[in-house]
């Protein structure tokens, strides 16, 4: 057992230290404010605080751990060995020149998008606006890096100090805006966007309405069975996200009750991990997202346990506390639609910290850090892609971690231009766990 002194145990201390010491080394941990207690400890021990208390393995803290509420931080980042950081100490005694535990609290809680801050078209939080990428670390997970340098001095002070055996590993999600793209549409919606495609000269496409209606042909966007076949032949966990709102400006998928709609979605769980893609208006609304948690668990026969926001619109605290009232467990929405990166600096799950009511929540946050749900237009090839992928698949590996890309089902369709998005799922389902 670990145990650390601290000179006030607050919540922040406790959601930090575990997370770190826990969550991504493995570590049992305690925290006291004792020092006689400290003193009296004959284990592996470290203090944290503004002044070490003897010759102890010691950390130094700025305030962040200990203040209540949100104030105006000035964050300064500096690059350090092969990483950045911020918060810098000055006390020499200090193992890390650095306050690593405050600088992770900031980043886990998304303490900056509490602040003022301009928001995109969506009202979303932008990536632009985010410290990661003002400051060139958004596409490292400086949280685990940073954990992982400790973890260092940690073995160099207390070398039979055992820590969890944490692997590498890989979540796919496949979020489902709309589950058909010609099926079970309605006669008006056929109609209209047959002379659509017919006014843009998409010919094709419209006799592909036809086959499609007619039962001659297989619906483009139904492409589950590619992604099942995947799982046949190498068993891995995957979560597939399915819209049920009703249809808006924002949602169009066909109705939630449609047989063939349900039919689908009960076959899907039958292989693959199902939850829901929470439509634009139940984000902000939560009568909206009791009643699209109802049609979910009413087609799996199952309590709701992952969901996903559309667009990745997370106005926080707010959908994160709309998601624990209604016992949703996990979220798949921390990152950003059209940057890669870590939003949250970490690709360890964590859990959500409330700020405004300073406590650790049960809703655990999945971050991923890449997504392609057709707005990215920088990756214009397979090269291009798989480029990007394998370097992150190397960074997350370096530490150990989970490696999530978010994909829509309409990527891997014979409409969308890009053709080469299969491979690319396959070259990832593929990758090797450690």
């Amino acid at each position: 057992m670990l145990l650390i002194h601290t000179q006030k145990v607050t919540s922040r201390v406790s959601y930090t230290f575990k997370h770190i010491c826990k969550r991504i080394l493995g570590l049992d941990v305690e925290i006291t404010s004792k020092i006689e207690a400290f003193i009296a400890h004959d284990g592996p021990k470290f203090s944290y605080g503004k002044q070490p208390l003897g010759k102890e393995l010691y950390f130094q803290s700025v305030d962040l751990l200990f203040e209540h509420g949100l104030n105006d931080i000035e964050i300064n980042v500096s690059d350090w060995e092969d990483t950045k950081c911020f918060f810098e100490v000055k006390n020499e005694t200090s193992a890390l020149p650095y306050d690593i535990f405050a600088a992770t609290f900031y980043l886990l809680t998304r303490y900056e998008e509490y602040m003022p801050h301009v928001k995109d078209e969506l009202g979303r939080f932008p990536a632009t606006e985010s410290i990661g990428y003002l400051n060139n670390f958004l596409q490292y997970p400086v949280v685990d890096i940073w954990t992982y340098k400790f973890k260092k001095i940690l073995k160099e002070k207390y070398p039979d100090l055992e820590f969890g055996n944490r692997k590498f590993s890989v979540l796919p999600v496949i979020s489902v805006a709309e589950t058909f793209a010609y099926k079970n549409k309605g006669i008006l919606r056929s109609i209209g966007g047959g002379l659509r495609d017919l006014w843009r000269l998409k010919l094709d496409e419209v006799t592909d309405r036809v086959k499609v209606n007619l039962g001659f042909k297989k619906d483009p966007f139904d492409i589950f069975d590619f992604i099942i076949d995947m799982q046949k032949n190498k068993k891995r966990k995957a979560i597939t996200l399915f819209g049920l709102g009703d249809y808006s400006n924002f949602e169009k998928n066909i109705g939630y009750n449609k047989p063939e709609h349900i039919t689908m979605i009960k076959h899907i769980a039958d292989y693959l991990i199902a939850g829901l893609k929470v439509s634009y208006e139940a984000v902000s609304d939560l009568s909206v997202l009791k009643k699209e948690k109802h049609r979910i668990e009413s087609i799996l026969n199952r309590k709701l346990k992952y969901a996903l926001c559309s667009f990745f619109k997370l106005k926080l605290p707010e959908a994160y506390r709309s998601f624990i009232e209604l016992e949703v467990e996990e979220d798949y929405s921390m990152g950003y639609s059209q940057f890669s990166g870590f939003r949250a600096g970490t690709c360890t799950p964590f859990m959500f910290y409330d700020l405004d009511y300073e406590v650790q929540t049960p809703l655990k946050v999945h971050s991923f850090c890449f997504a392609n749900l057709g707005q990215r237009k920088d990756l214009l090839n397979e090269g291009m892609a798989q480029n990007e992928i394998i370097t992150y698949l190397e960074r997350i590996q370096a530490v150990d971690g989970v490696f999530i890309p978010v994909f829509s089902n309409i990527l891997f369709s014979e409409i969308y231009d890009q053709i080469f998005w299969k491979s690319i799922f396959k070259f990832i389902w593929n990758t090797k766990d450690e």
